[in-house]
């Protein structure tokens, strides 16, 4: 018996805020096999059903993803791992990679990117030459990245005349497919920038849903770290000015402010193409885990060891 056992989430001494609690229904969330492996029992900890992403390290075997894709699976989870274009050689590899995870997993759900390595190692720079391939005809999803705040990587001078070019082209894509597609965004620690952006695309005719990268719960220092290295732009100065007041340092930071105020946007704009949230556990996946369900993403929350039957 799993030493995790649910029963129905109490309410706050606030009570529940239900704009949030319809936000967080279907997020997805993200893992790494290094982390999956130390998880016990996923069913334990995620709602059945959530779309679980399986980042593709440069330097990770494939047999290793394929592993964690076919155990998720056989949870009971719709498994989307990642390919980053740059570190596929060819389209054999390609075409390898799509043929275990289909053969031992039934993937049928897809992250595209580039990738975060500087120099492709073999045919592939982006993942619109991905969707190009052809390799991925036959997958119910595809989803491909966003960048609310913008990549230097993609347009290294500033602005976002490449990113905005790659959106319009991923857009006339999404009308030829019969996948379903969505942008899974970089993540942030502000809702302004977010829904500006989001706001953005849509008067640009860019409809493709959007789904937002938000970090799950962390220590300070672990957040602006992450933060720096993936080239989080405006939304930094959350963190920095949290940095400021050394009563903060040692205690984790939460995404509630962000998500609360995505979800009143979401609840006064229904048809805004903000989707849902997708998390990034810096702070591990069982405490992004556990702080979602405790804020609505289940609607149970685990028990104490010692009130399991």
């Amino acid at each position: 018996m799993s030493l995790l056992n649910f029963r129905k989430k109490p309410e706050t001494p606030n009570g529940p805020n239900p704009e949030l609690e319809a936000f967080l229904q279907a997020y997805s969330i993200e893992i790494m096999p290094r982390t999956a492996e130390k998880v016990e029992d996923f069913t334990a900890l995620l709602p059945k059903g959530t779309r679980v992403y399986i980042a593709h390290i440069e330097g990770t075997p494939i047999e290793d993803m394929v592993a964690t894709a076919k155990r998720l699976a056989n949870d009971g989870y719709p498994v989307m791992p990642h390919f980053p274009a740059r570190i596929i050689k060819d389209k054999a590899t390609l075409d390898n990679w799509i043929a275990m995870y289909q053969g031992e997993a039934g993937v049928d759900q897809a992250l595209l990117l580039a990738g975060g390595v500087t120099n492709p190692h073999g045919d592939y720079e982006s993942s619109m030459q991905l969707l190009e391939s052809g390799a991925f005809e036959g997958f119910k999803r595809l989803h491909v990245a966003g960048h609310p705040e913008g990549n230097k990587d993609i347009d290294p001078k500033g602005g976002t005349a490449m990113v905005d070019d790659a959106l319009r082209w991923k857009q006339k894509f999404s009308e030829t497919t019969d996948a379903d597609m969505a942008l899974a965004t970089q993540f942030a620690f502000e809702s302004g920038p977010i829904i500006e952006w989001a706001d953005s695309l849509k008067a640009a005719g860019i409809t493709i849903p959007i789904h937002i990268g938000i970090a799950g719960p962390a220590k300070l220092q672990t957040m602006i770290k992450f933060a720096i290295a993936c080239g989080v732009g405006p939304s930094l100065k959350v963190l920095q000015k949290r940095a400021k007041d050394v009563t903060k340092l040692l205690l984790p930071f939460e995404p509630t402010q962000v998500l609360t105020d995505l979800a009143a946007h979401k609840e006064a704009n229904p048809d805004s193409n903000i989707e849902s949230v997708h998390f990034f556990p810096l702070g591990g996946i069982k405490t992004n885990a556990n702080w979602a369900i405790q804020h609505g993403g289940s609607s149970t929350v685990p028990m104490n060891p010692s009130e399991s039957a």
